[in-house]
């Protein structure tokens, strides 16, 4: 009989005692300890993410401004095509009066330069 009453009151200790710690440990304080530790712990990893990123972010933009020059570059060519069929046929006009020219030149007689004598 006292065997159960022994256990009976150590029953009622431990349960009390586990009440006790379980309020303890949930207890709004506690609840900001721990939330605190958090914060402190996991806050450098952070904040290197963020720097990380920011730099990410930085090259991105760096790339993308490269990439869109480059785009508006060709398509800038694209559109001197004209320009350049342009150049083509003056070059072409140029080549065949010097042609003529010289075809004329070479038909008339030579003339000599004339002296200069002081």
């Amino acid at each position: 009989m006292e065997d159960q009453e022994m256990q009976l009151k150590v029953r009622r200790v431990t349960d009390k005692f586990t009440e006790s710690m379980y309020f303890l440990a949930n207890e709004p304080s506690m609840a900001l300890y721990r939330l605190q530790e958090h914060v402190r712990r996991s806050l450098p990893e952070l904040v290197q993410h963020k720097t990380d990123m920011q730099s990410w972010e930085e090259q991105s933009q760096g790339a993308i401004y490269s990439v869109e020059y480059a785009c508006s570059a060709v398509k800038s060519m694209t559109n001197s095509s004209m320009y350049f069929k342009n150049i083509d046929s003056l070059l072409r006009q140029a080549i065949s009066m010097k042609e003529q020219i010289s075809n004329a030149q070479g038909r008339s007689p030579h003339v000599s330069a004339p002296s200069t004598s002081s």
